[in-house]
């Protein structure tokens, strides 16, 4: 039965070694041993809610053979999001050979009360005290003989960053292996105890030892529906069903209801005794100064501050954006050149082998020439802007940032985590769907799936950047401040629009009451720079750019077509922007223009490009310098107005294609996928129309 259940939890899995589940609360270094004891390499950050789904690697630490499952981080047992439910359900009914319990050195109490939740189910538990270094520079001293004797348990101490007490972690979890389980026994309240010991017997003749029947048993009796029904599905064997279980959990839950006990004040008392165990266990082993946190505390004072947090918050998101627009514009030009240079060997080449020149220009003009075009202006933006990004990640300032916008958050109807994955999304809006698994609530993750697009992805950054430079900042070069102000300005605009949409969608189609949530302010940590840039290009930027290209390249395609193939006296793109320029002049935009947003459906990167290809009329994407690019677009009819109205449908309008992918994947309801594509498009088409029409009034 341990064999099907973990296999069905976690499919292809292999059991014939050891399988060790690493779990813990979110941000306590869980990932970085993860790294070190498999080679991995996941990407390791310091808030809360990175990792939202079970990963596994065969071990490769010397002297500890098996498989390692990296769980999501978790506060409790009693779960509610899809990420905890993950890890909860992996521990309870996957059973793993041995389970190390990751917790943080700093704030031990707390990770604590997880520990003895996970030792009440298995008896197989390594508790690993992890950032010990952080630890000592804040003058806590743990004892850890003596948690070792509270816990029955054996503990051991690492500084994962730097690989100090990895090979006692390997051989503690070795010897766990082969010793025989010592499950913890919680005590309860007398009245709970009692209650218990009515349901258990009946529970452990049903059970028969595939679960410990005292914690099924008293989770039973707090209503804890949604693990109980998890159990029975993992088991296959729906025990609450049966005769003897229904008429000892009636008397059980008789009585308590006798003692003024009633299922939720149940789970509140078990919670409360599990929390004064793990104080307990502090007192005895772990010696703190009552000023460790001092120098966190002064920070978060500055950037969490009432009169600082904003301004602050706002100044960085510019410095980011300036460093990422000065710095990219070097790698672009050179990278630019190389791709497209490379174009006249192509085409000596399909010479050579004799192939047609219709075929030839499809390849060369139209897929390569587009994939050359983006990966020129996606990748060293990103390539710069991740890094930055996941630098503020590891100094543990993201966390504030959730915090400073919570309250808009909750006052617009929508979860406070869904700060979390706006943030995510300024890198890839599909990336920021995805990360929506960390809020609990279906209702807020769809608010928040729905509103993603709303702040602007990597994708979009090279046609407001240009734009904002040759029509508003004076045409002043990309190094120069002005761009990146007015772009942070612009995406704030993104976040207000967010709060107003998500309010609407609370008060219409997803009603309902904001929930509670934890945010965790993890300690502030010196980034490891080199890890850094090295893990945000890999893992994000190529990740990114390998997806961008995936659609650039039959997107292509079909631009080639449209410009090269003439139907009654003109090509397929001229006919079709005569069709929409109407509509598109009534927002303030123009019918090739819109064209262009349209044929960008696959990437955002291109949308400038498509454009200059219509006024230009050439049979490929084209490319010009900044003040050319001014002197076209003036010459077919732009003006301040257009370039305004052109930035906010870009800043408004629907997801590339690859996050509609996304946002199916995470909901499997057309319903929201098209209204994922509706609602932001509807948004851009009223401001552009709202803001054209003042303009030619004004």
């Amino acid at each position: 039965m341990e064999e099907r259940l973990a296999a069905n939890l976690l499919p292809g899995l292999d059991r014939k070694n050891p399988v060790i589940a690493l779990a813990g609360n979110p941000n306590v270094g869980k990932s970085t041993v993860v790294n070190a004891l498999t080679g991995l390499k996941q990407h390791t950050g310091n808030w809360a809610g990175k990792t939202v789904a079970s990963a596994c690697g065969r071990c490769t630490y010397p002297g500890l053979p098996g498989t390692i499952v990296d769980l999501p981080g978790s506060y409790s047992l009693s779960a509610e999001s899809a990420d905890e439910q993950a890890a909860r359900d992996f521990i309870c009914f996957g059973h793993p050979d041995a389970v190390v319990v990751v917790c943080d050195a700093t704030v031990l109490e707390r990770n604590l009360c997880l520990v003895l939740q996970i030792m009440e189910v298995t008896g197989r538990v390594v508790v690993c005290v992890n950032l010990m270094d952080e630890a000592a520079r804040k003058g806590i001293r743990i004892d850890l003989e003596a948690l070792s004797r509270e816990l029955g348990a054996p503990v051991v101490s690492t500084s994962a960053r730097s690989g100090e007490g990895l090979k006692e972690l390997a051989a503690a979890v070795r010897e766990s292996l082969g010793r025989p389980p010592q499950q913890m026994k919680i005590r309860y309240l007398p009245v709970i105890e009692e209650a218990v010991s009515m349901l258990e017997p009946a529970v452990e003749r049903v059970l028969k030892g595939a679960l410990p029947a005292r914690w099924i048993a008293l989770r039973m009796l707090a209503g804890e529906e949604g693990l109980v029904r998890a159990a029975e599905e993992a088991l296959g064997l729906p025990f609450t069903e049966e005769q003897a279980v229904r008429q000892a959990q009636w008397k059980a839950a008789h009585f308590l209801e006798e003692q003024g006990y009633l299922p939720e004040r149940v789970r509140d008392t078990a919670a409360s005794c599990v929390v004064l165990r793990a104080e307990e266990i502090c007192c005895e082993a772990v010696k703190a100064p009552p000023a460790c946190s001092e120098c966190d505390r002064r920070l978060d004072r500055f950037f969490t501050g009432k009169w600082t947090a904003v301004p602050v918050m706002l100044l960085l998101l510019a410095l980011i954006f300036w460093i990422t627009i000065a710095g990219a514009n070097l790698p672009s030009a050179l990278l630019s050149q190389l791709l497209f240079g490379a174009e006249p060997h192509f085409w000596r080449l399909a010479g050579a082998v004799g192939a047609p020149e219709w075929l030839s220009s499809l390849m060369i003009d139209g897929v390569w020439h587009t994939l050359s075009w983006v990966t020129a202006v996606m990748l060293p933006p990103m390539a710069i802007f991740f890094p930055l990004f996941t630098l503020l990640e590891d100094f543990g300032y993201l966390p504030r940032v959730a915090f400073n916008l919570d309250r808009c958050f909750q006052r617009a109807g929508a979860c406070g985590k869904q700060c979390l994955s706006m943030l995510m999304g300024f890198g890839c809006n599909a990336v920021g769907v995805t990360g929506t698994r960390i809020i609990d609530s279906p209702r807020e993750r769809l608010i928040a799936i729905l509103t993603n697009v709303f702040v602007p992805c990597n994708g979009r950054f090279p046609t407001l950047i240009l734009l904002l430079t040759i029509f508003f900042a004076g045409g002043s070069g990309a190094s120069s401040f002005l761009p990146a102000l007015l772009l942070a300005g612009l995406i704030v605009l993104g976040v207000l629009m967010t709060l107003l949409v998500s309010k609407l969608l609370s008060r219409t189609l997803l009603k309902g009451v904001p929930s509670s949530f934890t945010l965790e302010l993890p300690p502030y940590r010196r980034p490891q720079v080199g890890k850094v840039i090295i893990r945000s290009v890999l893992d994000r930027t190529v990740f990114v750019l390998g997806r961008a290209a995936a659609v650039a390249a039959p997107a292509g395609l079909v631009i080639w077509l449209m410009a090269n193939v003439n139907v009654a006296g003109g090509t397929l793109l001229s006919h079709c922007a005569a069709f929409l320029d109407p509509f598109a002049r009534a927002i303030g935009l123009d019918g090739i223009l819109l064209l262009a947003f349209i044929l960008g459906f696959p990437a955002n990167e291109i949308v400038l490009p498509i454009a200059l290809m219509g006024y230009t009329a050439s049979g490929t994407l084209a490319s010009a310098e900044a003040g050319e690019f001014l002197a076209i677009l003036t010459a077919n009819g732009w003006t301040p107005l257009t370039a305004a109205c052109a930035i906010l449908f870009s800043l408004f309008h629907w997801p590339c294609s690859t996050t509609l992918i996304t946002v199916w994947k995470e909901t499997r309801s057309l319903k929201w996928t098209a209204l994922s594509f509706l609602i932001p498009t509807a948004a851009g088409i009223a401001v552009c129309f709202a803001v054209a029409q003042l303009g030619r009034l004004l």
